[in-house]
């Protein structure tokens, strides 16, 4: 009796502190065809491009990938200066089922999965983020080609034309 006690104790003394570690980067509730609306505008008016991270807060390499942007000053800076991020949720409580549709899709590369939004609001880009992996973490050097391969820069002709 007193080891199933013990192990019931130990039991609850894990879940409470995973219970502690969750992390809510997502907001079910969050209307997110309006916060898109308005990183929109926002990367209108900054010369930005709108960076989606959809996923939720049940999915660990979610958490991972948002850590990891925070975690690193390389691309915490590229984010900064070249994005609008929005964390778009996709969980039992809101799927966003209309809007994923509107976006092609996306979920089929499974999540976190990420959309790069012109500054028009057009979706110029859907990446599997399986593929920025690089064992258990992100890779730094594939996630910072990502984010300047897809930025305003990058996909405007004028960087292209010879300057005579």
């Amino acid at each position: 009796m007193t080891k199933v006690i013990a192990i019931l104790f130990l039991f609850f003394i894990v879940c409470t502190g995973v219970a502690q570690d969750s992390v809510s980067i997502y907001n079910p509730d969050s209307d997110a065809g309006k916060d898109i609306e308005l990183a929109v505008a926002k990367a209108k008016e900054s010369n930005k491009h709108v960076l989606l991270q959809i996923g939720g807060n049940w999915c660990p390499w979610c958490i991972k990938l948002h850590k990891f942007y925070n975690d690193n000053p390389i691309i915490d800076s590229i984010l900064k200066a070249d994005y609008i991020l929005v964390m778009v949720n996709y969980s039992r409580e809101n799927k966003n089922e209309e809007l994923l549709k509107n976006l092609g899709y996306p979920q089929r590369f499974g999540f976190p999965v990420l959309v790069v939004l012109d500054e028009n609001g057009n979706r110029i880009h859907t990446q599997d983020s399986a593929l920025l992996e690089k064992g258990t973490l992100y890779d730094l050097e594939k996630l910072k080609r990502f984010l300047l391969n897809w930025n305003r820069a990058a996909v405007s002709p004028g960087s292209y034309m010879d300057k005579k």
